[in-house]
């Protein structure tokens, strides 16, 4: 899978699913303080990648994830390894 179908199905669902304003998707986005993904919505969001991408995420391995860029890299090395 392409790194821009990524980026697309992450901002498609961010938008769908959590009713994020578009407007705040950005590469430089921090997850938690710009586009206000709390803990409820991560395990929303560990449900909806393993639906949409096709592995489950551990969350352990998200510790230097901070900005959308992060998570969508952290997407890109699993689904493309």
């Amino acid at each position: 899978m392409k790194r821009e179908e990524i980026d697309q199905k992450v901002k498609d669902f961010l938008v769908s699913e959590f009713e994020i304003d578009e407007a705040l998707i950005k590469p430089e986005a921090r997850l938690r303080e710009d586009i206000g993904i709390d803990s409820l919505d991560f395990v929303d969001i560990i449900v909806i990648v393993d639906r949409e991408f096709g592995f489950r995420i551990v969350p352990e391995e998200l510790k230097g994830v901070v900005t959308l860029e992060d998570f969508c890299h952290y997407i890109d090395t699993k689904v493309n390894k």
